[in-house]
């Protein structure tokens, strides 16, 4: 092997776990407008999200049984109701928050509310003692001034619009039916409360992922709890029998790809890097679905721009760049604490050989005498 695929390889391995977060920030992406497009066909959020979750744990069970069956943990009661809060953070309570909202904003609009996750997870990892933050080293730095300049950059194409670019004429693709977004409040509440959720969900992600390693199992026990907390929420919200029938392509489309794709691998990826990387690392990506969706929105789906989306971006650009930047110290940070206990390993070991040679010698001594 020459040393041009040694180099190649090296850098794969290196950037592995953000060349997978940017492919999950572009599926993603798509998912905001399928969903927008189901609701506008009358599909209802909750329903959607019961249907997500089981669909997702039906693609990913065959997976997990033939990989992981001989890795599976032993299921005590305190694994069962971390799975259980797991499942309501990441899946039941945070989607069905999130979903309804779109009832009342955009896709846009959603998609720049999760800029905050970022901020949240690394206020909440530093608070838990989850994230190392050194205020005095450059890098450490790097971590805050990119959180803040993230959440400045959420709360400007949040709050402020500009003017107006056109939309371009001739987009390809048109999902948005006769949906009317009349209570903007409402659905900012509700985007606002499914973001805290959300973050809650990278911290027990990182947490729990250790314990847990059967990661593919892990990935259905989440799809399987989420579903039936969300079809009681369902059930109880919704009363109509009708509200569960799927009577267009597009909501059946926008099921199965939020289940399979989104609700399986999505999330199997999501628990591998925070296992690797941290839950910080994996929710500092939120900012480019934010730029995906805007991208989208303008080139596929005709919808119109801000100035202010442009200068929000600009600054989610710059933070993000500052916290990835900033991240790369945790991996010298953890480097040096693994070579220092190497070290301590070797001079203990060093010290018992010592201690089994100068055992034997004093036996002998003593046999002489």
């Amino acid at each position: 092997m020459s040393n041009n695929e040694v180099a190649s390889g090296m850098i794969y391995v290196k950037f592995r776990p953000h060349l997978l977060m940017l492919f999950i920030q572009m599926l993603l992406s798509f998912l905001y407008f399928l969903v927008e497009a189901s609701l506008s066909k009358g599909m209802n959020p909750h329903v959607f999200v019961t249907y997500r979750h089981v669909i997702g744990g039906i693609a990913v069970l065959p997976f997990a049984y033939v990989r992981e069956r001989k890795l599976w943990p032993k299921l005590t009661m305190t694994m069962f109701i971390e799975l259980f809060f797991l499942s309501l953070f990441g899946t039941s309570l945070t989607l069905n928050m999130f979903f309804a909202s779109l009832k009342y904003t955009t896709p846009s609009f959603d998609a720049s509310m999760t800029n905050t996750i970022s901020s949240l997870t690394f206020i909440l990892a530093v608070a838990l003692r989850l994230e190392v933050v050194d205020v005095k080293k450059p890098r450490g730095v790097a971590k805050v001034f990119g959180t803040l300049l993230s959440l400045i950059g959420a709360l400007i194409m949040t709050l402020y619009k500009g003017h107006t670019i056109q939309s371009l004429r001739g987009a390809p693709f048109h999902v948005r039916g006769n949906f009317v977004h009349n209570n903007w409040i409402k659905g900012s509440l509700l985007s606002g409360a499914s973001c805290i959720s959300w973050s809650l969900w990278f911290i027990l992600q990182a947490v729990i992922a250790k314990k847990y390693q059967a990661q593919l199992s892990l990935t259905v026990w989440i799809n399987c709890m989420g579903a039936a907390q969300s079809a009681i929420f369902a059930v109880i919200v919704e009363h109509r029998p009708r509200a569960w029938l799927i009577t267009s392509t597009v909501e059946l489309c926008c099921v199965f790809y939020a289940g399979a794709i989104c609700g399986g691998f999505v999330i199997f990826i999501q628990f591998w890097t925070a296992e690797q990387k941290g839950p910080v690392f994996v929710s500092m990506f939120n900012p480019l679905g934010t730029i995906l969706v805007a991208i989208l929105a303008y080139f596929l789906f005709g919808e119109q721009l801000h100035t202010g989306s442009l200068l929000g971006v600009v600054f989610v650009i710059i933070g993000l760049y500052l916290l990835l930047w900033g991240k790369e110290s945790d991996r010298d940070y953890n480097s040096q604490e693994s070579s220092a206990t190497d070290v301590e390993q070797r001079e203990c070991k060093t010290q018992i050989k010592i201690s089994e040679q100068e055992v034997p010698q004093r036996n002998l001594s003593q046999d002489t005498n």
